[in-house]
């Protein structure tokens, strides 16, 4: 059977710019090494001792973890990897060959997945060119057929295979969920708060019946179950429901000082484990700028005010592109990040709105930001600057925050079972900000 292959338009656009950019792939990030790749390193090492000496030190064994892990690059402490070369490059490449990389090394920044016999590849805005690719072009995350996936993945063998199997309902109807899903987002006719409300909506009409674990699929009540599923997924994309929806959201009150407190405490824990310059530096901007730098409760309510004072301004003077930034990650993250990850798709929903208002925060909070927004009208100019801070800021907290286990644990924690109407609740709130 033939492996059918999607890529988001942004993806078959990407071209690494090498030593032009203004990241480097590994910095601040985990670096597995699988065990077929640990071989393989120290073969092609094996005859160049100070190679080998090298990879010795800065390789720590994982022998209890799984085959993909059995090592773990040891990053220095600035956080960049031991194998770069004065021109931030990865040195071993340059000398063994793209054979000696790891998997994620070799496929970084693509991100491919395997549900049954379609393979998907999106990529990861951790890397700045395609933080660029996705956010700033108006098709970039339309999905695209495309004939040979070698072209576009050097290691399709490594695509990560989601588990699709007719008895785990959860799973099985992924796709089908997931197209009501992006279905939401894609009706720009509405805010996107608004189609994130829609989002939160769906899933907790979903609440009672599919998320993992399900039983309500089984046997006799499997048909019963499938139609429900499918009337739900109507309901919900119903004119009469989507004006609902976005009409009583618009209505909602929401308390920006606490949220604004929880997300500065986010910025500033991500900071405290020491995440490189360029993060360093961003995160002390964006807390300087709200005058939240030296903390206390009684500047939460202040930069709250700063913060929406300065969110409306913009989107005054650059609406359309800043509604593009969030309208195309939110689509990316859709893609790259299956819901099925996640115990119910509540639980989902209420991460992705969690994100989408830490970014906004990001976003208004930056220094060039700040100063965009003092001016009369938008040139070409300011358009330039807004895109650059943009793409810092999606691609940072991409990097150094988003999948971090401590922000994961936080999400967690907040969402906790992750179901019912109080969740519903909390994924409104966050929604808004």
């Amino acid at each position: 059977m033939s492996t059918e292959t999607t890529l988001l338009r942004y993806m078959t656009r990407f071209r690494c710019i090498a030593e032009r950019c203004e990241d480097t792939c590994c910095t601040g990030l985990k670096v597995p090494v699988g065990e077929a790749h640990l071989h393989r390193m120290h073969e092609a090492v094996a005859n160049s001792p100070e190679d080998a000496a090298h990879l010795h030190q800065h390789l720590q064994p994982n022998p209890g973890g799984a085959p993909s892990e059995r090592a773990f690059i040891q990053m220095r402490p600035d956080g960049h990897c031991p194998f770069l070369d004065t021109e931030r490059l990865c040195a071993l490449q340059r000398r063994h060959g793209d054979a000696v990389l790891p998997d994620i090394c070799a496929n970084f920044p693509r991100v491919v997945t395997k549900w049954g016999e379609r393979v998907e590849v999106s990529g990861t805005l951790a890397c700045p060119e395609v933080a660029r690719q996705c956010l700033l072009e108006e098709d970039a995350v339309e999905p695209e057929p495309v004939p040979a996936l070698s072209r576009y993945v050097p290691r399709p063998e490594a695509a990560r295979a989601l588990p699709v199997h007719e008895k785990d309902a959860y799973t099985f109807h992924a796709e089908t969920v997931r197209a009501a899903l992006l279905r939401l987002v894609r009706r720009r006719e509405y805010p996107l708060a608004s189609r994130l409300a829609m989002l939160g909506q769906l899933a907790h009409g979903l609440d009672g019946f599919y998320f993992r674990g399900t039983e309500s699929f089984q046997g006799e009540a499997r048909t019963g179950a499938e139609v429900r599923l499918s009337e739900e997924l109507q309901r919900v994309e119903s004119p009469e429901v989507l004006e609902a929806v976005h009409r009583d959201f618009g209505g909602l009150t929401l308390p920006g000082g606490p949220c604004v407190g929880l997300f500065t405490s986010v910025l500033r824990a991500r900071m405290a484990t020491g995440r490189g310059e360029r993060f360093t530096t961003l995160v002390r901007g964006v807390l300087e700028s709200l005058r939240l730098d030296e903390g206390g409760p009684a500047d939460l309510d202040t930069a709250w005010r700063t913060y929406a004072e300065r969110w409306h301004r913009l989107e005054a003077l650059h609406g359309e592109r800043v509604h593009r930034y969030f309208h195309n990650s939110t689509l990316h993250h859709l893609w790259r990040a299956p819901f099925t990850d996640t115990p119910s798709l509540l639980a989902y929903v209420f991460r992705l709105a969690l994100r989408v208002g830490l970014l906004r925060l990001t976003l208004v909070g930056h220094p060039r930001v700040a100063e965009l927004c003092l001016e009369p009208s938008p040139t070409a100019g300011s358009r330039e600057q807004l895109d650059r801070a943009a793409v810092e800021t999606f691609q940072l907290m991409a990097k150094h925050v988003e999948q971090a286990p401590g922000f994961l644990t936080l999400a967690e924690g907040l969402v906790g079972e992750g179901r019912g109407a109080e969740t519903l609740g909390k994924v409104l709130v966050f929604a808004a900000f």
